[in-house]
């Protein structure tokens, strides 16, 4: 829209350049002759003074356009600023209670292998506990009917 505006703006431009360097009331365009009256003169001015306003409502149109365009790309700029901002924060947040999560599982590793290594330290101070005889005392010492 801005650049369709400056168009408009320099043909209204150039136009008033024509009359105002032109001596007599003939002016010579793209090889002919025009050589108007007061009433076509009058609306010469009146499409030149409409071109201009136009190419100026589009360049204001244009940048306001612009203007909009670069505060909504700003602030989507910054919402997705904050949204990686909150997902770093996350990120370090879990960071945080994985490594915790970790050392206490490496913790209750290194007590579970000290326990395991008291517990096998404790059986070998135990003095040997004594078996018991299987079976029948009598068959074990021998009967007293082989012996006669």
């Amino acid at each position: 829209m801005i650049f369709l505006g400056l168009i408009l703006v320099l043909l209204a431009g150039g136009a008033v350049v024509l009359v105002a360097t032109e001596e007599s009331a003939r002016y010579i365009l793209f090889g002919y002759t025009f050589q108007p009256d007061h009433v076509e003169m009058f609306a010469a001015g009146a499409v030149t003074a409409a071109v201009l306003m136009a190419g100026l409502l589009l360049i204001g149109a244009g940048s306001r356009r612009s203007a909009r365009r670069r505060r909504q790309a700003l602030s989507a700029r910054a919402e997705a600023t904050d949204k990686v901002a909150k997902l770093e924060d996350e990120k370090r947040d879990l960071q945080r209670r994985l490594e915790r999560e970790q050392a206490a599982e490496r913790q209750q590793a290194v007590e579970r292998r000290q326990a395991a290594e008291r517990e096998r330290t404790a059986e070998h101070r135990r003095p040997p506990v004594p078996q018991q005889a299987t079976g029948d005392r009598l068959v074990a010492r021998g009967s007293d009917d082989t012996r006669s």
